[in-house]
């Protein structure tokens, strides 16, 4: 389980898109929310996905083969201003097009940095997938920054941008540093893929 992670190819328009019918996890989030550590520290592969310190660097959907199973496709990251606004809306319509007339996805996982209060583009993120009908975790990412006392407030500006019934959607506290969460999440994948 879990034991073959390969990075299969860069998709920049739908026509690239993997001809398989196999399910999909897709990661999305705000440019620099650590998507590319969170792959590379769930698999314990240091550059299985290149990670950068320039936000905004992924423009592309990343597409891993996970034991032949399924893929975790990582998504461009969302509302990083440096980019001009021409490219900011083809990312947008990029990821949308994928998602809306995507038939393979299983899961989402939402990656927020629990530093600070969901932004508003979280909460249309957010509500995308749930029109999409689309399961949903989020992922309160780079917790190793938090003091124990500040882990509550995490949770309550959650609440407080999504409203309370995001607890139905599980929150799960993420370092790749400390591998805090890293269980919860294999434990997610492992029952939808291994069960």
């Amino acid at each position: 389980m879990f034991e073959k992670q390969e990075f299969i190819k860069p998709v920049y328009n739908l026509k690239e898109l993997p001809s398989d019918k196999l399910p999909q996890v897709i990661l999305c989030g705000r440019s620099n929310v650590g998507k590319s550590s969170f792959i590379n520290s769930l698999f314990n592969r240091k550059s299985l996905a290149k990670t950068s310190s320039t936000p905004g660097k992924t423009r592309s959907i990343n597409f891993y083969l996970i034991d032949n199973k399924f893929y975790i496709v990582d998504l461009p990251g969302y509302g990083y201003a440096n980019t001009s606004i021409l490219e900011r809306k083809r990312w947008g319509k990029l990821i949308e097009d994928f998602i809306s007339a995507n038939k393979k996805i299983s899961l989402a996982f939402h990656l927020v940095d629990c530093r600070h209060k969901p932004t508003e583009l979280d909460l249309q993120l957010n509500s995308f997938l749930i029109h999409e009908k689309i399961p949903f975790v989020i992922i309160l990412n780079k917790a190793d920054k938090l003091k124990q006392s500040e882990f509550m407030q995490a949770r309550k500006n959650l609440e407080e941008i999504f409203g309370r019934e995001i607890e139905t959607a599980s929150p799960i506290f993420y370092s790749s540093i400390k591998n805090l969460g890293k269980k919860d999440v294999l434990a997610k994948l492992s029952g939808l893929f291994y069960g």
